[in-house]
């Protein structure tokens, strides 16, 4: 029923404003109720004092104390005082009703019913009784009659006390206070209704550039990634998602275009190595009469391609198994400047067929938790980089320097270098600076093997950089953490 944003705004917004109009509206009728009673009571106080008054200058022009005197002062002051909304009620020391304004009602009126169904009830009695021991006393009566505000008061007469009752109408505050409730639960009733209905278009209107969000997003597909939601106000909420679904969809855009990439880059990769298996073999199945020899070198060709091909599915796996990050680490315990050692012994071979020179410094003892046939891995993948774009009578330098926050791998070369405009791009997948380097021999591998040694680096918390490449040749540097500063996670 409230799967709308809209509707659920509207609701919640219209019960936080019934609640504070509900509580404004009863605070405010409990004030005015108060402030009645109180101006009510304060009524009563002046009246009984103006009766009193006339009760008493009454009964010194009679000239007597007699009860016939004291019944007529009251009789009097009665009638002096005498309106449509007050009744009084004199009684003796006995507590005896000693006269009432229906003693000294209007000729031709007939006395109220309810003041003597009032004056019978327990609640007057019970009222009178408790005023004994008071100066004065108020307390509202209800009976069978309207609702009486009763006030009493003692006054001295003959040397005797009496009780002074006056109760009073409260028909005219109970209208008033009436009227007041209906005010109150209509504005109440009208105000949700209007704030209902202009907080739903409010909603809608807030909320309709979302809607617009939602659909542009829908008709955003893999075949039209180019295109971005509209952000009409970059500063408030609705733009801030918009330019943060905009930025999703760059991500979004950029990762398939290196998808795309490298399955153009795959497919081209592995199609040179096929092509030439398949024209070897062509080639040998067409001549029937071939020399033992030529068959050799046809099968030399195709060990090499397959050899080829298999590194290349091969680092393809690494890197999809990387990507999805289930290639667990095999961590250990080794001593870097052993492995880079070790690395450079393997390496040395190649270097000596480009009469290059190699020489290794890894006299730094660092201690590393690393998985050691990764990073001979990375280190390798460096050396053979290093090698493969030197030139012949060139030099390959590497170096293990232990630091403070952990340890370094440094690998220099004096070859031609790389552009500068192409080092962002030195650790994208079959990336390779020279185009024009042959793809089919050993030096012109597959361009995966600094991505792979990147990852690598990354697996084990540390980082790889190219620190510079210019015409003198260039210097990649591996940072690694110590064994007891970082313990590496999966990859």
């Amino acid at each position: 029923m409230l799967d709308s944003v809209r509707l659920r705004l509207t609701v919640w917004y219209s019960a936080v404003l019934a609640v504070v109009l509900i509580l404004v509206s009863a605070t405010t009728y409990l004030i005015v109720r108060k402030t009645s009673m109180q101006r009510t009571d304060a009524d009563l106080a002046v009246l009984a004092d103006s009766f009193l008054a006339t009760f008493q200058a009454e009964l010194a022009d009679a000239g007597n104390t007699q009860t016939a005197a004291i019944l007529s002062a009251a009789r009097q002051a009665m009638i002096e005082h005498r309106t449509n909304t007050d009744f009084f009620v004199v009684l003796d020391p006995n507590e005896k009703i000693l006269a009432t304004s229906n003693d000294v009602a209007a000729s031709g009126t007939k006395p109220d019913a309810w003041v003597t169904r009032v004056m019978e009830s327990s609640a007057f009695q019970q009222f009178a009784g408790a005023s004994g021991s008071k100066e004065a006393s108020l307390e509202t009566i209800y009976g069978e009659g309207p609702r009486l505000r009763a006030y009493s008061r003692h006054f001295q007469a003959n040397g005797d006390t009496y009780l002074l009752v006056i109760l009073h109408r409260l028909h005219a505050q109970n209208e008033t206070l009436e009227t007041i409730r209906l005010t109150f639960t209509w504005m109440i009733l009208v105000g949700l209704l209007l704030a209902g209905t202009g907080g739903y278009f409010l909603a809608r209107k807030s909320l309709a550039p979302v809607i617009a969000m939602g659909a542009h997003a829908r008709r955003i597909g893999a075949t039209n990634l180019h295109e971005r939601l509209p952000v009409l106000n970059a500063n408030d909420e609705l733009g801030q998602l918009a330019t943060t679904f905009n930025d999703l969809l760059d991500r979004l855009d950029q990762s398939f275009e290196r998808q795309r990439r490298f399955i153009a880059d795959a497919s081209h990769e592995l199609r040179t190595p096929l092509a030439i298996l398949r024209g070897e073999a062509e080639v040998a199945m067409s001549q029937s009469g071939r020399k033992a020899e030529d068959y050799l070198e046809s099968l030399r060709i195709l060990h090499e391609e397959t050899s080829r091909l298999t590194k290349i599915v091969e680092d393809l796996f690494t890197l999809s198994r990387a990507d999805s990050g289930q290639y667990l680490l095999s961590t250990e315990d080794v001593y870097l400047e052993e492995v880079v050692a070790d690395c450079a012994h393997s390496a040395r071979t190649l270097a000596r067929e480009k009469n290059i020179e190699l020489t290794v410094d890894a006299s730094s003892e660092c201690l590393v938790r690393v998985d050691s046939a990764l990073l001979r891995r990375m280190i390798l993948n460096l050396l053979d980089n290093a090698i493969k774009y030197t030139a012949e009578g060139g030099r390959v330098d590497i170096a293990c320097v232990a630091t403070s926050s952990g340890c370094e791998v440094h690998v220099k070369d004096t070859g031609p270098g790389i552009p500068q405009e192409l080092h962002g791009r030195i650790f994208e997948r079959f990336f390779r600076a020279d185009p024009a380097r042959s793809r089919s021999g050993r030096e012109g591998g597959a361009g995966l093997g600094l991505s792979i040694a990147l990852w690598i680096a990354e697996a084990h918390h540390g980082r790889l950089e190219l620190v510079r490449s210019d015409a003198t040749g260039s210097h990649f540097a591996v940072f690694l953490p110590g064994a007891a500063v970082a313990a590496p996670g999966a990859g």
